[in-house]
């Protein structure tokens, strides 16, 4: 059964107390593509879209924007509590800004952005999440057990090429090489 995003920002935020909106829309951005990798199916039904600053949910967005009520909360399953675990293991430790410019380094977000004018949306599409989740962004044995930080990814970008917007220009595989190697 595919559950709300409402139901997994629920249990991201009582895993993460006080969790920022921006970190929270790259965490669910993450949880979908890694529960789409594992599982074959999405683990929330509402769609991805690529903004200025990376994935978002924009239905969950509107809906807390304009203060409405959300849903009654479902029960999540193992399957959910497990990718929602290993989401938080392996990324929580980072920032909205550094998820952020991951995500902008990821073909997902490229993909979409490339048809997308500034400060307007466009769908991020599920096969391409659920492509790079299953390729490039699936986690490799050696680097399965590594959690990222804040500091080391900041560390990374910080020689990175700026382009015209001020983001950094570096591959993902230049940062997961990165994170194997510990340069």
């Amino acid at each position: 059964m595919t559950v709300s995003a409402h139901d997994i920002a629920a249990e991201l935020r009582d895993r993460l107390p006080g969790l920022p909106v921006k970190k929270l829309h790259k965490l669910l951005y993450y949880c979908q593509g890694h529960h789409l990798a594992t599982f074959d199916r999405p683990l929330f039904g509402e769609r991805i879209d690529a903004w200025d600053m990376g994935p978002v949910v924009s239905s969950l967005w509107r809906d807390e924007r304009r203060g409405h009520a959300p849903p009654p909360r479902r029960q999540l399953g193992e399957a959910e509590l497990n990718t929602i675990g290993y989401v938080i293991s392996r990324y929580g430790n980072l920032t909205g800004t550094d998820l952020e410019n991951l995500t902008h380094g990821e073909p997902p977000w490229r993909l979409a952005d490339s048809s997308r004018r500034p400060g307007e949306s466009v769908t991020i599409r599920q096969d391409w999440i659920k492509e790079f989740f299953r390729t490039a962004g699936a986690p490799r044995q050696q680097d399965d057990e590594t959690v990222l930080d804040t500091a080391d990814v900041r560390a990374w970008l910080a020689d990175a090429a700026m382009d015209e917007r001020g983001m950094h220009e570096d591959s993902v595989e230049a940062l997961r090489a990165r994170l194997v190697t510990g340069v």
